[in-house]
């Protein structure tokens, strides 16, 4: 993860700001979209959702605002801070509760295998190795829940490269490696591929993984200013959720998102 959770801190006006631009509303709405389609599978009433490394709360909000429980975990202080403030304003801190932990060694009560769904997104580019925290992400999951997984797609880092620096040279560096960086929150990033962390979901237990697309078409327009008409905003929405599951729009969108079943024994 970045060195010190105060880079997260220290860029909290910056990402909040990255949130309400369109690209950052497209993020959460593409990913609730396609988590609400799996959500019939699980029993009625509020679900318990657990939302790993979920800063200021941009998804679990969303989730507390249809009725369910969710613990957001961060070790950023300011964001957690962030995370409650906007659970009251919203009239949500009831359905809220925020824990300080590491996600890497949560606290027993959390790690009990009790929730009906765990997010685990925009953490893994920040680990050297995926597999041990899709592990430990998995282990607060109970059997047959829905797991759900979002990192920065690996494929997409050249065409994006290319098409919005218009460094063709650093886009033909990036084809042939997994690393990258940051400035938000001035860190190292280590790239995956949906295909890689589906292997992984694979052995550690899951069915079902279903692979989605995120911004498959918004980060190859270049023209950022138009994105904030309402009208052009509310058509790329449209395609974007449309395209978010065809084959092949989701194998180069800037953010692939698996969702998962835990296999019941």
């Amino acid at each position: 993860m970045p060195e010190f959770p105060e880079k997260f801190d220290m860029a909290m006006s910056t990402w909040q700001e990255w949130q309400d631009a369109p690209w950052g509303r497209l993020r959460y709405a593409i990913a609730e979209a396609n988590l609400v389609r799996h959500l019939d599978g699980l029993p009625g009433g509020p679900l318990r959702v657990l939302d790993l490394a979920g800063g200021d709360g941009g998804d679990a909000l969303r989730f507390a605002a249809r009725g369910h429980h969710v613990t957001i975990v961060d070790y950023a202080p300011a964001m957690l801070a962030a995370a409650a403030e906007r659970a009251d304003a919203g009239g949500l801190a009831e359905r809220i509760t925020c824990v300080r932990a590491d996600v890497n060694a949560l606290p027993t009560d959390l790690a009990a295998g009790e929730f009906d769904v765990v997010l685990c997104h925009n953490l893994l580019q920040y680990m050297d190795d995926a597999r041990p925290v899709l592990a430990t992400a998995l282990t607060p999951l109970r059997m047959g829940g829905l797991f759900s997984v979002m990192a920065i797609n690996r494929y997409s880092a050249p065409l994006n490269i290319a098409v919005r620096e218009v460094d063709l040279a650093a886009a033909l560096t990036a084809l042939d490696t997994d690393q990258a960086r940051t400035q938000m929150f001035d860190s190292a990033l280590t790239l995956h591929t949906a295909e890689e962390i589906t292997s992984h979901l694979d052995d550690l237990g899951c069915r079902d993984v279903r692979h989605y697309g995120i911004r498959s078409v918004c980060d190859y327009i270049t023209d950022d200013a138009r994105k904030y008409d309402p009208a052009f905003y509310g058509d790329l929405e449209r395609l974007e959720l449309v395209v978010t599951a065809r084959h092949p729009y989701m194998h180069t969108a800037r953010l692939f998102q698996l969702t998962a079943w835990k296999r019941e024994e």
